[in-house]
């Protein structure tokens, strides 16, 4: 029974966070009237796309970080390019992104029970926070009420982060978004589950600089296996790439612990030890699980709560603006 009661403790956080204002305030009950059945169905159909598929859980929280990064968290992300127009969905960081199906079944479900109610927006980030819970990480409140964007640019998505920062780039990147160094580091904990292409870390592996074949700060055994998974002559295939740590599937701490051994698969990962400003997180999500819980909870609504607002529609089909 103790054990329960730990573990359930450990996975479940009630967040009372004071996020910095934005043009619409939400509220985690938002739909209690217009939509009580909304989190239920979104949850229902995350859970039966992630039977059918192990890398939904990653494909989902990396959608939510990329819409949330690029105009707020407004669900440009989901809109399809035109004849005029290519969108965000198209832009070469996003041309790996996966699972938009998810989000469009849970969204048409939604239409049928309660139309014109439940934002895209907010199915992005519910979906988010239930497969960080279906991984075996924590559960929180999601902060609901944002309306969909109706302006979409491929040309913006330049402005993510990408797997070659350095820490000065990290941590202003997040700054924009009103992110703390903390929030940096504790969000790119989410690296915990999922998979990269050969393409975001090889030029780790050979040619690195004048001095080095190999990033020095790699783990040279790591950086032989992955030579081995990217070779130069056929690593563009769609399965060529590694897992970001070794519990893959598991929302946990393990991504801190492979960074302290010099196995993190990005540049922009391992680069967190090695500056001071960075280092004493790495170590502390390492050593204590449930500081990293807890720490990304807070991360993700202040995140999910980036240039939420008031003006704008809750879309009746994902891809298209109404």
């Amino acid at each position: 029974m103790a054990f329960s009661k730990r573990l359930i403790f450990s996975m479940i956080f009630t967040v009372l966070a004071i996020v910095k204002p934005s043009e619409a305030a939400l509220d985690a009950h938002y739909y209690d009237r217009s939509c009580p059945v909304a989190e239920k169905i979104i949850l229902e159909t995350v859970k039966n796309a992630t039977l059918y598929d192990p890398k939904v859980p990653a494909r989902l929280l990396r959608m939510f970080f990329h819409d949330c990064f690029i105009r707020g968290c407004d669900a440009s992300i989901l809109l399809d390019s035109t004849k005029s127009t290519q969108t965000e969905k198209d832009g070469p960081p996003n041309i790996s992104v996966r699972s938009f199906y998810v989000i469009e079944d849970a969204k048409r479900k939604l239409e049928k029970v309660c139309p014109r109610t439940v934002s895209c927006a907010d199915v992005i980030a519910i979906a988010a926070r239930d497969v960080v819970t279906l991984s075996g990480g924590p559960y929180w409140n999601v902060l609901k009420g944002r309306k969909d964007g109706t302006i979409s640019r491929a040309s913006e998505t330049i402005n993510l982060p990408a797997p070659t920062f350095n820490v000065s780039q990290l941590i202003q990147s997040f700054a924009a978004r009103g992110l703390s160094v903390k929030d940096m580091v504790t969000l790119s904990g989410g690296h915990t589950i999922g998979f990269s292409h050969c393409s975001s870390f090889e030029a780790r592996l050979q040619n690195f600089s004048k001095f080095h074949d190999v990033d020095p700060s790699m783990n040279f055994a790591f950086a032989q296996s992955l030579k081995n998974k990217c070779p130069r002559s056929n690593n563009r295939g769609k399965n060529a790439g590694t897992v970001l740590d070794s519990t893959a599937t598991v929302f946990d701490n393990d991504y801190y612990k492979q960074i302290l051994s010099g196995k993190g698969v990005f540049g922009s990962d391992q680069a967190l030890l090695g500056d001071s400003r960075t280092k004493w997180i790495v170590e502390t999500f390492a050593r204590d699980q449930k500081a990293f819980f807890r720490e990304f909870v807070t991360s993700m609504v202040k995140l999910g709560n980036f240039g939420v607002k008031e003006t704008g529609q809750v879309r009746v089909n994902s891809r298209f603006v109404n």
